[in-house]
């Protein structure tokens, strides 16, 4: 559960006035991306945070002046670098956070009985309208798969809103869009922040060796819900993971038949057993997962392919699994292992290389943020 999110509704059932900021927009480098939130209410309490430390004192008052009638408002701070290094922050940058009050609409009860539930859902608000546009800042929807909440000025901007963020739902995205006053697509008279709270993605662990424990371990540090899956039930017990959401007794391909896997879904295959690899490996190149590693020695991967394309896989599909898996941290026990393909799952998201930082120049990540929020 997001604790401003509870927070929020808590005040909102309690009959509290409160504000939310929202992180809309990062440029060059931020501590914290966009989505991230803070709350205030009435009496100056206040939960989450959007810059770490160095813009909440001026975020809190923005946000009682909203509970004080001032209305919705977009703020932009600048951050030096002197100054996040004052603050213990050791980067720079310009944060764009749009403040407004809690409506009494019963909207943050239903997002957070989504979020509780775990079903996915989108908060879509105008944040940024042109003069002459007629559409007024602050206005917003909440988005499911089906259908949606509240109303803008105009019907069609309505319904042109509710579609792009029900896209951006689907693929997790987070960031800026922009319309005309009456839904053009192509016209930027009307900025709408999209902020998409889809369940947790999934990771698929299959053979229940030490090594898997530590990967789920690290699966579930990362907000992954893991699934740890072999079929020797001596070996997969909730005793031996107890971190894991899920531990499944089946034939590793079995299972993933009837798995659920999309394209933020992490397959990894561990048991380097050909008669559990190439079934699982060759019904996850059947999937869109984003990810599919397998473990073994180079020897061990080419016997693989080998009888991967015996059962008529392609190079092309063959060039979608990592093996062997992982990033070339000289990873040796689980634990140092679990690290290496976590950073390599890390990596293949953000279309990084995983090289050291201090080896390359410019933003460590102002383009990722970037690239995520363009709309």
């Amino acid at each position: 559960m997001n604790p401003v999110v509870e927070k929020v509704a808590a005040w909102s059932e309690a009959g509290k006035k409160a504000a939310l900021a929202t992180v809309v927009k990062v440029e060059r480098s931020g501590p914290l991306g966009p989505g991230t939130m803070m709350a205030v209410n009435e009496d100056g309490q206040v939960v989450g945070s959007v810059s770490g430390g160095c813009v909440e004192p001026a975020v809190f008052e923005e946000c009682m002046a909203a509970i004080e009638g001032g209305g919705a408002k977009l703020v932009t701070y600048g951050i030096s670098d002197d100054e996040a290094f004052g603050v213990g922050l050791t980067c720079g940058g310009i944060i764009h956070i749009f403040v407004e009050p809690v409506a009494d609409d019963g909207q943050a009860e239903t997002l957070r009985r989504a979020l509780s539930e775990q079903s996915p859902i989108a908060v879509a608000t105008v944040i940024h309208t042109a003069e002459e546009s007629g559409v007024t800042p602050g206005g917003r929807l909440l988005v499911t798969p089906e259908a949606h909440d509240g109303e803008l000025d105009d019907e069609e901007l309505e319904r042109a809103v509710a579609d792009g963020a029900r896209g951006m739902l689907e693929g997790g995205q987070t960031g800026q869009r922009h319309y005309g006053p009456r839904g053009q697509r192509r016209m930027e008279d009307v900025t709408v922040f999209v902020n998409s709270f889809a369940p947790p993605p999934r990771m698929y662990v299959f053979g229940a060796i030490d090594f898997a424990g530590a990967v789920a371990k690290m699966g579930k540090f990362m907000g992954y819900r893991v699934t740890v899956c072999d079929a020797r039930p001596v070996f997969a017990t909730r005793e031996r993971f107890p971190s894991a959401d899920e531990v499944v007794v089946s034939w590793p391909d079995d299972f993933l038949q009837t798995a659920e896997v999309d394209g933020r879904t992490v397959i990894c295959v561990l048991t380097h057993d050909p008669k559990f690899d190439v079934p699982v490996l060759k019904a996850a190149l059947d999937t869109e997962a984003g990810y599919i590693g397998a473990m073994g020695s180079r020897r061990t991967h080419e016997d693989r392919t080998a009888r991967l394309r015996e059962e008529g896989v392609t190079d092309e599909q063959l060039s979608r699994i990592a093996s062997p898996v992982g990033l070339d941290l000289g990873s040796r026990t689980p634990e140092e292992t679990a690290v290496a393909i976590s950073a390599e799952i890390i990596a293949l998201r953000t279309g990084h290389e995983g090289g050291r930082l201090a080896d390359r120049s410019g933003p460590i990540h102002a383009a990722g943020f970037e690239e995520a929020n363009r709309g």
